[in-house]
């Protein structure tokens, strides 16, 4: 089964691998004789399904990631093995989604409005003026 992580990307089955193994936690007796974990890896260095550019995009963005090209998704939440590797699945296809989409703008600094600084000051004046009036009078 193709994985399809946006209309102008899909991964092919072929080039997928799959491992399985023991999983911890919630399963009882059960998870003692099944593998539920999953471990999902593909190959960027050598996909077929890449651009040279996306290539190049995922390399740099996901090197911390990467074991020398390949990127390892594990995923052992549910006790069904089936289960876990549609989540691999859809860990595998959000990761390359996030890391091929455009980065966001840089956000512009911009300087408070005159009346919005006039409005906080205020507001500060009215507090100072009504901790003011819980002090204790002068005795003179």
């Amino acid at each position: 089964m193709d994985l399809e992580v946006s209309p102008a990307l899909t991964i092919p089955a072929s080039e997928l691998g799959w491992r399985f193994s023991r999983s911890s936690g919630p399963g009882g007796q059960h998870v003692n004789t099944s593998d539920s974990r999953v471990e999902l890896f593909w190959n960027i260095g050598g996909s077929a399904a890449l651009s040279d550019n996306q290539r190049r995009m995922l390399l740099t963005r996901l090197e911390r990631r990467l074991i020398s090209g390949v990127i390892t998704v594990t995923a052992s939440e549910q006790r069904s093995q089936l289960r876990n590797r549609e989540i691999a699945l859809a860990k595998l296809s959000g990761l390359v989604a996030e890391t091929l989409a455009p980065e966001a703008a840089p956000r512009r600094p911009t300087k408070p409005t005159r009346g919005s600084n006039r409005r906080r000051l205020a507001a500060k004046q009215q507090r100072a003026a009504t901790k003011q009036q819980r002090k204790r009078p002068y005795a003179d």
